[in-house]
């Protein structure tokens, strides 16, 4: 891939979790800041990162709630 198309799929991106962050707030009431840490602590992250099985198309509302629903998963088996 050529550098102008890396910036471009990475600013893309950036947005991407941006939204996310934003669902995770506003559905779960939660303040941007940990909403924010939810996210960028989420075991789905490298896996949106890497693009394995194209989770970066899936809807923002989705990828929030699975992180959501991870999230609290793994706050159980702590």
């Amino acid at each position: 891939m050529n550098t102008q198309h890396d910036e471009a799929y990475h600013a893309i991106l950036e947005a991407k979790y941006a939204r996310i962050i934003t669902e995770i707030s506003e559905m779960h009431n939660v303040s941007l800041e940990e909403a924010m840490d939810i996210f960028y602590t989420s075991p789905l992250l490298p896996l949106l990162e890497e693009g394995v099985a194209d989770l970066h198309c899936r809807s923002d509302k989705y990828l929030a709630e699975e992180i959501w629903r991870e999230t609290n998963e793994l706050r159980e088996q702590s």
